[in-house]
């Protein structure tokens, strides 16, 4: 499966709706060395980056959460939590 960085994008950020809730700022990549996508978010300054493997991001994109990335995504938002 061919996955469209914007796409990925748009369902992690539907996933998880704190990342945008915080304004924290998220990319992702392909590492073709990896063979895994490279997510990184930032914020003020900090950031995250962790890699999402590939058959994680196609599952991703059919509603299946990663709990590691999950994990990840949610320790460095609440940081930021108001």
């Amino acid at each position: 499966m061919s996955i469209d960085y914007r796409v990925l994008e748009d369902k992690l950020k539907e996933m998880y709706p704190e990342i945008q809730k915080q304004g924290v700022d998220l990319a992702v990549c392909f590492d073709d060395r990896k063979d895994a996508w490279i997510v990184e978010l930032s914020k003020g300054g900090k950031g995250l980056r962790t890699h999402l493997e590939r058959k994680d991001a196609e599952a991703c994109l059919d509603g299946v959460e990663c709990v590691y990335l999950g994990v990840q995504i949610g320790q460095f938002v609440k940081e930021f939590e108001t």
